[in-house]
């Protein structure tokens, strides 16, 4: 059966990349602070990175925060990936990250506004309401989502790391439960790539899940380090989302080329030692 895992690892084997591509129209990077600015900023990316993107990574905040032209925008944008995998004949995934989490009701309303109105195919949600706030979100297999499980901001441990009565975090206690969720192999988990140790951690608490690992570039992550932690046997199960290093650099092609080759010879070099 499809689902969005099994379009993601195909999309891996054909570009030969764990790479996303992160849409984070910040105002320093804009010509003018607006919607139509970041529209620009953003198909610029998108067409000349996706040959060597496994995913894009719209924040939807970013969009969001100038009203209905932003969303328009993002509609945009999401389309433009779609019209570059018809011409790549290979499906580009989007991942809209938007961290959305709350009551079944209003959780139901949001999966139709990112999968249906906007046409993402995966988001990112925090999991703290429990599974009735994830199950509308995972009830179509071709669907998928990140939980937030060991985020990359220094903050991140003030709840994340809080031990259980069983023993384990916090984090390690999401981690299981999203193995458990996982019926449909379409629920994955967000774990910085500046915290090795705890995706070390996740791994061995859920060893075949896609870990989203933001963090390599502008926040300080080493890239090495999160894929020794983090990948799985087969080479894959860690997608690396970077923005800044790509959308600043002098030629953001050659900067995603550069990035994608560099994952893969570190990926080489792990598994064939």
């Amino acid at each position: 059966m499809e689902s969005f895992f099994t379009f993601l690892e195909r999309r891996v084997d054909d570009c030969s990349s764990l790479l996303c591509v992160g849409l984070d129209p910040h105002k320093a990077d804009l010509e003018q602070n607006n919607a139509l600015s970041a529209l620009k900023f953003s198909l610029n990316l998108v067409k000349k990175t996706a040959p060597y993107a496994a995913a894009f990574k719209p924040n939807a905040a970013f969009f969001e925060q100038f009203g209905a032209d932003g969303w328009k925008a993002l509609e945009e944008v999401v389309q433009a990936v779609q019209e570059q995998s018809d011409r790549l004949g290979s499906k580009i995934l989007v991942v809209l990250d938007a961290k959305r989490g709350d009551i079944s009701s209003t959780a139901e309303a949001y999966a139709i506004s990112a999968f249906k109105t906007l046409k993402a195919d995966c988001i990112t949600l925090n999991p703290y309401l429990g599974k009735d706030s994830i199950d509308p979100f995972i009830a179509e297999p071709e669907k998928g989502v990140f939980l937030l499980c060991k985020t990359s901001n220094p903050g991140s441990g003030d709840l994340q790391d809080l031990p259980l009565q069983s023993g384990e975090l916090l984090y390690e206690h999401v981690a299981g439960l999203a193995g458990q969720w996982n019926t449909k192999n379409n629920i994955g988990l967000v774990v910085g790539a500046t915290q090795p140790e705890a995706m070390k951690r996740v791994r061995k608490v859920n060893p075949s899940a896609w870990l989203l690992a933001p963090g390599v570039g502008a926040q300080g992550g080493d890239l090495e380090s999160a894929l020794r932690a983090g990948l799985r046997p087969d080479g894959k199960g860690v997608l690396l989302p970077v923005s800044r290093a790509i959308s600043r650099a002098a030629d953001v092609a050659l900067a995603a080329a550069n990035l994608r080759d560099e994952v893969m010879a570190v990926t080489r070099a792990i598994q064939h030692p």
